[in-house]
């Protein structure tokens, strides 16, 4: 008996079981199916139109900034030289070393200048001299002149006398011929006076009364003198700005050297700027003016501001050595790139590590971004073509 009951309770289970199985599920039991349905549905759709949305969000407000890697720095190099030829007496100047504005690079022997100076000296002297001298010489001739003049005019009155005394019968012929050829004579000498008066004017310029700096001798002394001066001064080479000296590990004391060759280059830390190639699509707003950010690479966290100071004259491939031939056949169009030169802002902190060449990162802000295009003017293009 127990064991028939075992046996019908467990067909019992069976068949409930097998009649849950083919029973349909009720509304109830398949609301969440379809609300996961949906869920499913409305996530597919949302997330490609949100990847839509915000790229062209992006790209509609994207373009004001344009940037390159293709940039560098960039710092004004002097080539140093010597104005004068001479023998280094004084070299102060090593490489790598840090300069400042005015301090003594090298010295040339002076000796030979210094005596330069001193012929000059002496020769300004001399041509003073001179001066004093013709304008004595001007002097003399007036005198000369005046005593001439007298002459003429005591032998006219002597010719007068000789005249009349013939006339009345007393003076002798050979008495008024003799006074006639002297005031002749005299007459003469006195053109010869007035000659040198002429001539002892020309040498003081036309003008007696000239100062003796004002005469023309005297000024091409003193030229000569300033500038065997100026040669002097130039024996002494100091440094025109604050920066960095380079390529002087051959320029030691004792050597010769001879004027207009170069000699070492100073490096100019205080006068620094950009170099930046930006693509030619990258032009389209940008201008003088405007406002850029500059990374240097060897200090990525201490960006400087810059200003657009210039945008170049034509591509890189114009003034190039070898220009691309494009009428050849084999034309492949290549963006090129333009050099855009970049004014850096004074900063303090950098000013004496940055070293030129050195490579950058340019951000510049053209203040215009693309923006959404005008579908109304696209869809009136389109019904139009229509």
């Amino acid at each position: 008996m127990n064991a028939r009951t075992k046996a019908d309770e467990t067909a019992e289970k069976i068949e409930l079981k097998m009649n849950e199985a083919s029973t349909p599920q009720t509304p109830e039991a398949a609301t969440p199916k379809k609300k996961r349905r949906a869920s499913r549905l409305l996530l597919m759709i949302a997330v490609p139109a949100a990847l839509v949305v915000g790229g062209g969000y992006v790209w509609a407000t994207g373009g004001r900034y344009q940037e390159t890697e293709n940039a560098n720095l960039r710092q004004a190099r002097i080539s140093v030289t010597a104005e004068v030829s001479g023998r280094v007496i004084e070299a102060n100047v090593s490489e790598n070393e840090h300069v400042r504005a005015g301090d003594v690079l090298f010295e040339i022997d002076p000796e030979p200048y210094r005596i330069a100076l001193a012929q000059a000296d002496a020769a300004l002297a001399a041509a003073r001299l001179q001066v004093e001298q013709l304008r004595a010489g001007y002097q003399k001739a007036v005198a000369e002149a005046d005593v001439a003049g007298n002459e003429v005019d005591y032998l006219q009155s002597e010719l007068g006398r000789q005249e009349s005394l013939t006339d009345k019968g007393i003076g002798t012929k050979s008495a008024l011929d003799s006074a006639r050829h002297d005031l002749t004579k005299a007459k003469e000498q006195y053109a010869v006076a007035q000659q040198g008066i002429a001539s002892a004017r020309a040498a003081l310029a036309g003008n007696p009364d000239i100062e003796t700096d004002d005469h023309p001798a005297v000024m091409a002394a003193l030229a000569a003198r300033e500038n065997a001066a100026w040669k002097l001064g130039l024996t002494t080479v100091v440094a025109a700005g604050d920066g960095v000296i380079a390529q002087a590990s051959s320029f030691k004391e004792g050597q010769m050297v001879s004027a207009g060759t170069a000699l070492f280059t100073l490096v100019e830390t205080g006068d620094s700027w950009i170099d930046a190639n930006f693509k030619e699509t990258q032009l389209t707003h940008m201008k003088k003016g405007q406002k850029a950010e500059v990374w240097i690479d060897a200090f990525p966290d201490s960006p400087l501001e810059a200003t657009i100071d210039s945008i170049g004259a034509g591509t890189g491939a114009e003034f190039s050595l070898l220009p691309a031939q494009n009428a050849t056949g084999n034309w492949v169009k290549v963006t090129q790139r333009i050099p855009v030169r970049l004014r850096l802002e004074a900063n303090d902190d950098l000013a004496a590590a940055l070293r030129t060449g050195m490579s950058a990162t340019v951000e510049v802000d053209t203040g215009k971004a693309r923006g959404l295009p005008d579908f109304a003017s696209l869809f009136g293009s389109a019904v139009a073509a229509e």
